[in-house]
């Protein structure tokens, strides 16, 4: 399946959107709630509330601007101690989830590390109920092997996703639910490698290999 670059922008703009509308929409709701509030303790839970939900909003940003955007720059590397932050950001701010982090390399290529994003981004989406997310990356054979696996009850995963994934996905099941696993689809294609995935009821492991230039 082939999509333009102007499509493809505007699905993962939608897709940031989306993500992006329950934090920024609770900063809204907690400056009204304050606005009217005169109780010194309820104004104190306000201000709780709208600091957690500006900390949730810039955390997605800074994840989206390294899994979807030109953050890092143009260089070929990028330390793995930034994609470290920014997913146990999310997952801390999920509240149910363990992060296990077992990325040997100090730094990774780019294109790997948006595919370990965005592997990572899949996983947190699927642990609804909380559970284990486990992330590994390793340079071998001159290529970079990337493993993440979510563990838990219940895994909730789109077979949508797994078609964007594997490249199956048709031109109608792309949305902005699908985008993201398209897009580093796309990435581990031009880089010569794949990804896989395997999903069972309590576990969905995810796997990629890109050949390094």
């Amino acid at each position: 399946m082939s999509i333009s670059p102007t499509d493809l922008a505007s699905m993962l703009c939608s897709r940031l959107c989306h993500d992006m509308l329950s934090p920024v929409g609770a900063l809204s709701n907690g400056l009204e709630l304050l606005s009217d509030e005169k109780d010194p303790q309820m104004r104190e839970r306000c201000f709780e509330l709208l600091e957690q939900s500006a900390r949730i909003s810039a955390d997605k940003l800074k994840f989206f601007r390294l899994a979807y955007g030109a953050a890092g720059g143009f260089g070929e590397a990028i330390s793995v101690e930034e994609p470290r932050l920014l997913i146990a950001a999310l997952v801390g701010d999920s509240g149910r989830i363990d992060l296990n982090w077992a990325v040997g390399p100090a730094s990774l290529p780019k294109p790997a590390i948006k595919v370990l994003l965005n592997l990572a981004a899949i996983g947190i989406d699927a642990l609804p109920r909380g559970g284990t997310l486990d992330v590994g990356a390793e340079l071998r054979d001159e290529a970079c092997e990337i493993a993440v696996r979510a563990s838990g009850a219940r895994i909730a995963f789109d077979q949508t996703i797994g078609k964007a994934l594997d490249g199956s996905l048709s031109g109608s099941e792309l949305s902005s639910r699908t985008v993201a696993a398209h897009l580093i689809h796309l990435l581990a294609t031009e880089a010569g490698g794949g990804l896989q995935h395997a999903v069972t009821e309590d576990a969905l492991v995810m796997g990629a290999v890109l050949p390094q230039s």
